[in-house]
């Protein structure tokens, strides 16, 4: 258990994915919640996110029981909140050099007969290719809209467009609410989920938070219809098809990616770029989310990571648990703020 539950009054701070899934969940669950962000729902870091989700070839590390679970979490969300847009197309994955690869969990080595008939406008396919089917990718936006949606609908109560400047406490020390711009807003728990704003909300309070801002630029292109069917990766780009005439790309660079993506694909050769997003992720210290109660702020609760968009329907239902019921959830026993 944790020491005791934190708290039915929960404000949180951030409607990015994770703070959006967060709120969804604690209020499906049962509690009072108050959702509050600068701007709009998904507006921020998550709109700049490839948002491809996948379980497969998880295999180490404190959070990769939550991440074998992404899948199969989405599946769950989906099915609660008809509607979400995700495409599960699946993921091919291979490199230039190198003989066959080694599968993970969920994965299987196909042959370049087998990738052709998943990604028939490939100039030349690869002789060997990590498939995983159960892969896909999201609107990042889009989910994030459902999710505060449905803590609307379990009587959450949303203030957008309203900045929080700081993180108030009682004469105890308790955390009591947030000051906004707009005036206070009360709660016995305070979750922050404000990506790499999380550290400076913690400060005040002494309290820090190891994340640091990690640039993720990301391009989208005009294409021909149907060009890329799956998440392709490789090692020139992350790639996938988001509507009839347009793909996303991340990657480094723009004049490579294109040239990369002319080079792989037949008719290709129109690709061209339509703009770049360059994006601010948050990177905890150790690349591992953070994610848990602070004991030295009774009330106060973190929600940060990379790798936001996969984890965030897991990490919201884990958190919520924690949040109603007191109960340490012991996927999340590696994520502590403490372990720094």
């Amino acid at each position: 258990m944790l020491s005791a539950p934190v708290g039915r009054h929960v404000v949180v701070v951030g409607a990015g994915i994770v703070g959006a899934s967060v709120a969804y969940h604690a209020a499906r669950a049962g509690a009072a919640v108050t959702l509050v962000d600068a701007g709009r729902p998904g507006a921020g870091v998550t709109a700049d996110s490839f948002a491809w989700v996948g379980a497969s070839g998880v295999r180490t590390g404190p959070a990769a029981g939550i991440r074998a679970s992404a899948t199969e979490e989405y599946r769950r969300v989906e099915a609660e909140l008809p509607g979400l847009p995700v495409i599960w197309s699946g993921s091919l994955s291979w490199r230039a050099e190198g003989g066959a690869p080694a599968a993970g969990p969920g994965q299987e080595i196909v042959d370049a007969a087998t990738v052709m008939t998943l990604e028939p406008h490939l100039r030349q396919p690869p002789q060997w290719a990590v498939w995983a089917p159960d892969d896909g990718a999201v609107d990042p936006v889009g989910v994030t809209g459902r999710l505060v949606a449905g803590a609307r609908d379990h009587g959450a109560r949303v203030h957008l467009d309203t900045a929080v400047t700081a993180v108030r406490r009682d004469a105890a020390g308790r955390v009591a609410g947030v000051d906004t711009a707009a005036g206070p807003l009360s709660g016995t728990t305070v979750v922050l989920a404000a990506g790499v704003a999380t550290a400076a909300l913690g400060a005040p309070l002494g309290v820090r938070v190891p994340v640091e801002p990690s640039p993720c630029p990301l391009f989208r292109l005009r294409a021909p219809a149907g060009l890329v069917r799956t998440v392709v990766n490789t090692q020139d780009f992350d790639l996938r098809q988001v509507a009839a005439d347009r793909l996303i790309a991340a990657a480094d660079s723009s004049e490579r990616t294109l040239a990369a993506v002319r080079s792989t694909f037949r008719g290709a050769g129109s690709v061209e770029l339509l703009g770049t997003r360059l994006g601010v992720r948050p990177m905890p210290a150790d690349g591992e989310p953070i994610v848990g109660p602070v004991a030295d702020v009774p009330g106060l609760y973190l929600a940060v990571m990379h790798a936001a968009v996969t984890l965030a329907p897991a990490v919201g239902r884990l958190v919520a648990r924690e949040l109603v019921d007191g109960v340490a959830e012991p996927a999340l026993s590696g994520c502590r703020l403490d372990r720094f």
